[in-house]
């Protein structure tokens, strides 16, 4: 569920789910890791992202491609104060980022680059505990 799901050729820009924790039925997202994110601990991420960072890059490799123009953090309480139901989205974060390269905007034109994959560091706990 995290493919970029919008682009933009004209300016070049990419929209899609980072990450998504809890589908809109109420069941964790176990990730090609096997992992689960807790929604409070995606929400919390996201706002350490676009306070410090900001920016993206191709495969975690170093160097900027990309810089962040959109980011929300979705969750049930935000439904609800937009006037929408609580089930109306998964709890997740969409992001929107300007890709200046037009060979790096290509490679997502071309399905090469198809999805956001957040980098980050965790620790693992037990399934039990996690949610």
């Amino acid at each position: 569920m995290t493919q970029i799901v919008k682009t933009d050729a004209k300016r070049q820009l990419v929209f899609g789910w980072a990450s998504v924790a809890v589908n809109p039925d109420g069941t964790p997202v176990i990730d090609r890791q096997g992992d689960v994110i807790d929604p409070v601990e995606l929400e919390d991420a996201a706002y350490v992202f676009v306070l410090k960072f900001r920016e993206a890059n191709q495969r975690h490799q170093s160097g900027v491609d990309g810089k962040l123009i959109e980011s929300l953090a979705v969750t049930p309480e935000k439904l609800e104060k937009m006037g929408l139901p609580p089930d109306a989205l998964p709890s997740g974060w969409w992001v929107g980022f300007y890709i200046e390269d037009p060979a790096v905007f290509a490679k997502v034109e071309s399905g090469e680059y198809a999805m956001f994959s957040i980098e980050g560091s965790a620790v693992r706990e037990p399934m039990e505990d996690a949610l």
